[in-house]
């Protein structure tokens, strides 16, 4: 599956408090892990979950291997009552 890298943050920016934390433990991944599907490079700790990035428009192209993580990440969202 292919989104656009800032589609990816921005998904991750509008999760709840304790949803990173929440999807690891469903998926028994580390939080650096999922912390580094979002784009948080930053975490050795962290294992690769087939991520590729790839330069352009709009932060770039993200083809993800697995989207098992961006799926839950969805849902979460899809359990928070619409802002008016």
């Amino acid at each position: 599956m292919n989104i656009t890298f800032n589609e990816l943050r921005r998904i991750k920016d509008n999760l709840p408090d304790g949803s990173i934390h929440r999807i690891a433990r469903q998926l028994d991944l580390t939080v650096e892990t999922v912390w580094n599907y979002f784009g948080g490079y930053s975490h050795p700790d962290g294992a690769p979950m087939g991520v590729h990035l790839e330069g352009g428009p709009d932060g770039g192209i993200v083809a993800l291997d697995d989207t098992r993580i961006l799926e839950i990440a969805n849902s979460i969202l899809e359990e928070q009552p619409a802002h008016a």
